[in-house]
C-alpha cells in the first residue's frame, strides 16, 4: 500500500496558499517528495481567479481592497472564487495515480470526497467536468493544472454561503441581472451547514476527507513537513510572483 504525505492544515494569505500548492508540485516533479494532500483556510478572505481569467474583467478592486479581501490568480483553471467559509484541499500526485482522461481523473479524485461526505451524512455525486453536487446543488468545486507528470487538483467544500458579498466583488454592471444571479446561485449551490442544519468543525471535515482519499485510492497517509526546499522556493514564489502585479495582473 503506497503512503501519501499529509500536511498538516494551514492558515495564511492566499499569494502564500498558492506558492505552496506550487512549491509541492515543483517538488513532486523533481521526485523530491510523495504524493501529498493538505488542507488549508484563508486569512485575510480571498478571491482567487482562474489561471486564464481576465482580472479587470472579473473583480470590483475598489470593493475588495476596501474591505480587505486579498486578490490572487490561481495556477489552475476556472472561475473567481470567494475563499472564506470553506475548506480547501490540495492534492499532487503522480500522472500515474490517475486517469489520462481529465474528466476520468477528476472523478477519481472527487471520488474521495464524496466518501469523505458520505460519511458526514450527505449523499453527494459527481458532476462533470469538475463539481460535486447534493441534489442538484453545487457544494465543492475543484481545479486541476497537470506540468511535467504531475497532477496539482485543490478545491472548496463549502461550509457555508454568502452569495451575496461573492457577487458584490463581481464586475456585474446591471443590478437587476446581479440580483437574477444571486437567486439562480442559491437554487444552484449549497453548503454543509445547509445540508446537515448545523456547523461543522474543520477537524472533523479533514478527518472525513483523510479517510475518503484512503479509502477510494487504497493509500495511507502519513503526517509530514514540508521541506526546507518547499519552504525555500515557496518564499521565492511568494515574494516574486503571487505578490507581484505582472502575475495577477497579466491577463
Amino acid at each position: 500500500m503506497k503512503t501519501w504525505r499529509l500536511i498538516k492544515s494551514i492558515t495564511d494569505n492566499g499569494a502564500r496558499q498558492m506558492a505552496i500548492d506550487e512549491a509541492i508540485l515543483t517538488a513532486r516533479i523533481k521526485n523530491k517528495v510523495p504524493n501529498t494532500l493538505r488542507f488549508f483556510t484563508w486569512k485575510p478572505t480571498c478571491v482567487t481567479i482562474g489561471f486564464f481569467q481576465n482580472l479587470e474583467e472579473e473583480i470590483d478592486f475598489i470593493k475588495t481592497r476596501s474591505r480587505g479581501i486579498d486578490v490572487v490568480r490561481r495556477y489552475t483553471g476556472g472561475g473567481a472564487v470567494l475563499h472564506e467559509h470553506e475548506l480547501t484541499y490540495s492534492l499532487t500526485i503522480s500522472e500515474k495515480d490517475v486517469s489520462s482522461d481529465i474528466v476520468e481523473s477528476y472523478k477519481e479524485i472527487c471520488a474521495g470526497i464524496i466518501e469523505a461526505l458520505f460519511s458526514l451524512g450527505i449523499k453527494a455525486e459527481f458532476k462533470p467536468i469538475n463539481d460535486i453536487i447534493v441534489g442538484n446543488k453545487k457544494i465543492s468545486g475543484n481545479a486541476q493544472t497537470r506540468k511535467s507528470g504531475v497532477v496539482l487538483q485543490h478545491g472548496t467544500i463549502l461550509l457555508d454561503l454568502d452569495l451575496k458579498k461573492m457577487f458584490s466583488l463581481l464586475k456585474i454592471p446591471d443590478e437587476k441581472i446581479k440580483d437574477k444571479m444571486i437567486k439562480a446561485a442559491k437554487e444552484r449551490v449549497t453548503s454543509l451547514k445547509n445540508e446537515l442544519g448545523k456547523s461543522v468543525a474543520n477537524k472533523e471535515i479533514e478527518k472525513a476527507l483523510i479517510y475518503g482519499f484512503e479509502k477510494m485510492f487504497n493509500i495511507k497517509t502519513e503526517v509530514g513537513e514540508l521541506t526546507p526546499q518547499e519552504l525555500k522556493h515557496a518564499e521565492k514564489l511568494y515574494k516574486e510572483k503571487y505578490t507581484n502585479n505582472k502575475w495577477t495582473n497579466w491577463r
